[in-house]
C-alpha cells in the first residue's frame, strides 16, 4: 500500500445498509412489540391498544378533540372518530361541547376511564421496559429515540393518505 507524505488517511466507512431489511426489521420489530403490549392490555385490563392510544391523548391534551388524536396517531379524523365511538360506548371517555367551536367536541375520560388509564398505564411502562428499557443500554436507547424523532421530523411535511 502506497501512502502520499502529508495525505491524510482515509476514514473507512461502512457500506450502505440494505433499507429494505432495515424497514423490514423495523416493522416486524413494531408488530412483535405491539401484540406483546396489546396482549398485556388485554389479559389484565381487559383494554385494547387501539384504545390506551387514544385514551392516552385525552389524558395528556388539555381540550382534546378528535383531530388532536388523528394528528398525533397519525390516523384520519374519521378512524379517530370511530375510535372514540368505541372508547365512549364503553364508559371511558365522554364528549362534550366545545364552547369555542360548535363543530367539535371536546373529549375527557370518565372516572372509570382514569382509573382504567392509570393501572393500563403501569401495565404498558412494564412492558415496554421489557422489550426496550431491559433490552438496550440507557445510551442506545436514547439514540435510537432520537434518531426515531429525526427520522419522523424528516417527513413531517407530507401529506397523510386517507385510505378511505
Amino acid at each position: 500500500m502506497l501512502v502520499r507524505l502529508g495525505a491524510r488517511p482515509r476514514r473507512w466507512v461502512p457500506p450502505v445498509p440494505d433499507l429494505r431489511a432495515v424497514f423490514n426489521d423495523l416493522i416486524r420489530f413494531e408488530i412483535e412489540i405491539w401484540n406483546a403490549v396489546e396482549a398485556r392490555l388485554k389479559a389484565e385490563c381487559g383494554l385494547p391498544l387501539t384504545h390506551f392510544e387514544p385514551m392516552s391523548v385525552m389524558d395528556r391534551v388539555p381540550g382534546c378533540r378528535v383531530y388532536d388524536i388523528a394528528t398525533e396517531l397519525k390516523i384520519t379524523p374519521g378512524g379517530a372518530s370511530k375510535l372514540v365511538d368505541r372508547i365512549e360506548a364503553s364508559g371511558y371517555c365522554r364528549r362534550r361541547p366545545n364552547p369555542d367551536d360548535r363543530r367539535s367536541s371536546l373529549l375527557e375520560l370518565t372516572p372509570a376511564g382514569r382509573r382504567l388509564f392509570a393501572e393500563a398505564g403501569t401495565v404498558f411502562d412494564e412492558e415496554l421496559d421489557r422489550w426496550l428499557g431491559a433490552a438496550l443500554p440507557e445510551r442506545t436507547l436514547r439514540q435510537f429515540a432520537a434518531i426515531l424523532t429525526r427520522l419522523r421530523a424528516a417527513h413531517t411535511d407530507l401529506p397523510m393518505q386517507d385510505s378511505a
